[in-house]
């Protein structure tokens, strides 16, 4: 089973990168908008996150090698959700860093992506002859 969570994850960031390097207006106008909505709009994004979230956690529960990296992910997406959920005015101001003239963030963010997508990769067909 990890190791089919480890592959959702790859298919999951390697979309959301490559988008994220592709289309970093379209990501930017998304949060504006997002934000624009308030409370609903933090929750939207909490929403968003909280199926992976669940996933990874119920499913990968790996401390050790490449894979913790993707159990860390896992971790670090509840503890967005929760905010989003519990205190959506700190989530807010989070997404309301962002703007069009700093698009290019959206797209190092969507390198980073990209990066642990190939990392996890490694992990799962290239460095665990183990599997």
């Amino acid at each position: 089973m990890e190791r089919s969570v480890e592959i959702f994850a790859i298919i999951f960031l390697v979309v959301i990168g490559l988008s994220h390097l592709v289309q970093p207006v379209a990501w930017v106008d998304y949060f504006i908008r997002l934000r624009e909505l308030g409370t609903t709009g933090a929750f939207a994004d909490g929403f968003l996150h909280l199926g992976p979230a669940g996933l990874i956690i119920g499913f990968h529960n790996v401390w050790s090698g490449i894979p913790v990296l993707l159990t860390l992910l896992g971790w670090s997406f509840l503890i967005k959700c929760l905010i989003r959920f519990c205190i959506p005015k700190l989530g807010l101001k989070a997404m309301g860093h962002v703007s069009a003239e700093r698009a290019w963030e959206v797209q190092v963010a969507g390198a980073g992506l990209l990066a642990l997508a190939a990392v996890l990769g490694y992990g799962v067909y290239g460095g665990s002859a183990t599997r």
